[in-house]
């Protein structure tokens, strides 16, 4: 669509639609504030669009008006506008929703199955489950198959979440850590362990524990917890504010604990 393709199109054919409406009084600002632009915006196109021919500036209370020309260029523009639109929603009729699982067993193409979440992991079974849905594609067991027309509610707890604040480095980082307590709240059991910071990253070498993510921390644990896993999360100093935010915004439990040796 020419309309898209050519850049600030879209702005000058907004402005002249509003020009169109013959509106009393119509006054740059309220161009401006109408299609959320600037006023320096709305002045710059003004002036193209009656250097063009497409709008004329008069003196008086209707200081704009859009010509024949102008009014020919509305008129096409629009329909352009509409004939995308309509191709779009055609589009969207026969679009169908695809979604993958792991399969259970081996599945053929159009199988109707039921659908359950494990270890944070959607599976497709022959088993009858809470939710369902349709096979696109043969697929043999433990392989990824497509899934449509899903249907039901698939059960699933939140997850819980567990944040250990460590020692900043200024407060003597991994040395100033409780290790021993981290130890026996690991032992407890988590499906996923994150860290924030540096000194979480010496720690769990220390005690040699495998991270399952160190990056994107808190969209990660947020993830996780929203699958029913239980997560661990060792985060320096302040860091376990921006998870906390995420947390409470999203109704995850979690448990707060300091281990730091002089807490």
């Amino acid at each position: 669509m020419k309309i898209f393709q050519k850049r600030g199109e879209i702005t000058r054919f907004q402005i002249l639609a509003e020009i169109a409406k013959q509106e009393p009084h119509l006054r740059q600002k309220d161009i401006a504030d109408k299609l959320g632009i600037t006023v320096q915006a709305v002045s710059e196109n003004l002036k193209s669009l009656v250097d063009e021919g497409f709008v004329e500036s008069r003196a008086g209370r209707s200081r704009y008006k859009i010509t024949k020309r102008g009014i020919e260029k509305l008129k096409k523009q629009a329909l352009e506008i509409r004939k995308f639109s309509d191709q779009v929603l055609d589009t969207m009729t026969t679009y169908k929703s695809i979604w993958p699982a792991i399969a259970r067993e081996d599945l053929r193409s159009g199988d109707k199955v039921g659908l359950f979440m494990e270890d944070g992991i959607l599976y497709a079974t022959k088993d009858s489950a809470s939710a369902h849905g349709k096979v696109l594609n043969d697929a043999k067991k433990g392989e990824d198959v497509a899934m449509t027309d899903l249907g039901g509610v698939i059960e699933l707890e939140l997850g819980k979440v567990v944040i250990l604040t460590l020692p900043t480095i200024q407060e003597g980082g991994s040395r100033a850590t409780d290790l021993e307590k981290i130890n026996m709240v690991y032992g407890s059991g988590f499906d996923r362990v994150g860290i924030m910071g540096t000194v979480s990253r010496a720690v769990i070498d220390k005690l040699n524990i495998k991270p399952d993510f160190e990056f994107a921390t808190p969209q990660s644990t947020l993830a996780a917890a929203k699958r029913g896993l239980n997560v661990l999360v060792l985060a320096v100093g302040k860091m376990n504010r921006s998870i906390i935010l995420l947390l409470e915004e999203e109704g995850i439990h979690y448990n707060l604990e300091d281990v730091r040796k002089d807490s």
